[in-house]
C-alpha cells in the first residue's frame, strides 16, 4: 500500500481514543485459553497481529464470541491444549510466535508455527536456546529463524534465565513455559523490559514470587481484562501533535504502564507541553488521559540508555521528531531495532536523508541533526512503525511525501488513516495492496 502524506498547513485537533494496546491483547488471548471458564476481554485490539493470535488459539481448542463490543473467550485450562490439524500462522506477529512457543513446547504434541516473509527473517534462537535449557525441543531454520517446529516436551525443568538481551517476549515466553515446568522460572535482565505478562498473570490467579518466578503446576482462572490505549499507537499523534503548530490533541485512555512510557520522559524532556489527567487502573495496568499542544519547537536531547527499553517501539517516531526538533538528538543502545519487523534504523535513516535530515547512523542508534524537511518518496519497507511514522513527518514536508510499503500498518492500527485526517491531518491513499 502507498500513501501520501501532508503537509498540511492546519493544526491537529480534538479527541482520539487510540486502539487496544497490541502486547496486552496478545497476552489476553493466550491467557485466557489456558484458563478454566469463560473470560471477558474489553477493548481488545482487532488487528492482523492479534488476529493471528485468536486463530492459533482457536485452532488449540479456545473458542470464542463476540458480546457487544467486548469478546467471550471459553478456555480449556492449562491442559487442556488440543493438537493443531495444520501449521499455525502467526503473519506478521513475533509477540504471537515467541509466546506461543513456550506454551506449545511444553505440549504432549508436535506443533508448527510459521509466519510471514519479515517474521521469517526474525531471530528465534533467543528463544529456542534457553527453551532447550527447560528441556525444550524445537527446530528452526538453520538461519536460527521462522518456522518453528516443535515437538512438545511435559516434562519441562523450571530454570533461571540470565537474559543477554532486555527482552519482554523472552521473559514471557520462558514464564508461559515456567507454568508447565517443574519448580520456578524466573528471568533476570540487564535492563527492565515490559512487564504486561508479570502484570497479568495474577489477575488469572498464578501469584509471582518477589523476584518474579512462576511455579509449575499453577491453574489459571477466567477473568475480565480490560485492555488500555496503546501508547506506542497514541505516540504517533503526540509528536503530530507537537510538531505542528496550533495543535491541541487529547488521547482517551492510554496506558501508562511504568515499563512502556519512555516517550513521555522523551517529549517532556524536549520541551513538549504534556499534561496526563484522569488517572486510574485497569485492573493492574495504569491508565490516563493524555493532553498535548504544540508550543513551539522542541529541543534535541542525548536519551538516556536507562530509558530505551521503554520506547523501544516508538523510536522511529522519535526519530521524525528529532528531524523536525533544534539541535542534535543522539539515541544509543537500540540495536534490538535491526530486528524487528525490518531493520528499523537502517529504514529510517535512509527516508530521512532522503527527506534532507543530516543523521549519522551507528549500529545501536543514530544522532539527527533537525532542519527543514521535504517531501519526496519514503519507503516503509513493509514495517508499520516506520510507515506510519514517515506519514506524521510528511505534514510538516515541504510538498507531498509518497511513503511507500504501507500494507502492515494494519498489524498494529488499523484506524491510523482514519483517525490522521479525523485529527486534521492529510494523508491520502493512492494505491492498496
Amino acid at each position: 500500500m502507498i500513501l501520501t502524506a501532508g503537509p498540511t498547513g492546519a493544526p491537529l485537533s480534538g479527541e482520539l481514543t487510540p486502539p487496544g494496546d497490541k502486547s496486552i491483547s496478545h497476552r489476553a488471548v493466550i491467557l485466557a485459553s489456558l484458563a478454566t471458564g469463560q473470560s471477558r476481554i474489553e477493548g481488545l485490539l482487532d488487528s492482523e497481529d492479534v488476529r493471528a493470535t485468536v486463530n492459533a488459539c482457536r485452532q488449540l481448542g479456545m473458542t470464542l464470541r463476540e458480546d457487544g463490543d467486548d469478546l467471550l473467550l471459553d478456555g480449556v485450562g492449562v491442559h487442556g491444549l488440543s493438537a493443531p490439524l495444520a501449521a499455525l500462522d502467526m503473519g506478521n506477529s513475533g509477540t504471537a510466535m515467541r509466546l506461543l512457543a513456550g506454551v506449545l513446547a511444553a505440549q504432549p504434541f508436535c506443533s508448527e508455527l510459521i509466519g510471514d516473509r519479515s517474521l521469517n527473517a526474525r531471530p528465534m534462537r533467543r528463544i529456542v536456546h534457553p527453551l532447550a535449557l527447560m528441556g525444550a525441543r524445537i527446530q528452526t531454520a538453520e538461519s536460527g529463524t521462522p518456522p518453528l517446529l516443535i515437538s512438545g516436551n511435559s516434562q519441562l525443568q523450571g530454570i533461571h534465565y540470565k537474559s543477554p538481551v532486555a527482552s519482554a517476549q523472552v521473559k514471557s515466553c520462558l514464564l508461559l513455559a515456567g507454568l508447565y515446568a517443574q519448580g520456578e522460572t524466573w528471568v533476570s535482565e540487564p535492563r527492565k523490559s515490559r512487564d504486561h505478562t508479570e502484570k497479568m498473570l495474577p489477575s488469572f490467579g498464578v501469584p509471582l514470587t518477589d523476584h518474579g518466578a512462576v511455579s509449575g503446576g499453577s491453574r489459571l482462572i477466567a477473568t475480565h481484562v480490560r485492555v488500555p490505549g496503546d501508547i506506542s499507537s497514541a505516540a504517533f499523534f503526540m509528536a503530530a501533535a507537537v510538531m505542528l503548530p496550533g495543535s491541541s490533541l487529547t488521547l482517551n485512555k492510554v496506558g501508562l504502564n511504568e515499563t512502556r512510557d519512555g516517550i513521555i520522559r522523551v517529549l517532556e524532556a524536549m520541551g513538549a507541553d504534556l499534561q496526563i489527567v484522569n488517572r486510574r487502573m485497569y485492573g493492574e495496568e495504569a491508565v490516563g488521559d493524555i493532553l498535548i499542544r504544540h508550543k513551539g519547537r522542541l529541543q534535541g536531547i542525548d536519551i538516556p540508555l536507562p530509558w530505551i527499553p521503554s520506547l523501544i517501539d516508538e523510536l522511529p517516531i522519535i526519530m521524525a521528531l528529532a528531524a523536525v526538533s533544534d539541535g542534535l538528538t543522539r539515541i544509543r543502545g537500540a540495536e534490538e531495532l535491526r530486528v524487528k519487523e525490518s531493520d528499523r534504523i537502517a529504514v529510517m535513516a535512509r527516508g530521512l536523508e532522503s527527506m534532507g535530515v543530516r543523521l549519522t547512523e551507528y549500529p545501536d542508534g543514530m544522532d539527527i541533526e533537525g532542519g527543514a524537511i521535504r517531501g519526496g518518496r519514503v519507503d516503509g519497507a513493509g514495517d508499520h512503525r516506520c510507515a506510519m511514522s514517515f506519514c506524521i513527518l510528511g505534514q510538516l514536508a515541504d510538498s507531498d511525501l509518497e511513503v511507500r510499503g504501507c500494507g502492515n500498518i494494519d498489524t498494529s492500527y488499523p484506524g491510523f488513516v482514519h483517525d490522521l485526517k479525523s485529527a486534521g491531518g492529510r494523508v491520502v491513499r493512492i494505491k492498496s495492496g
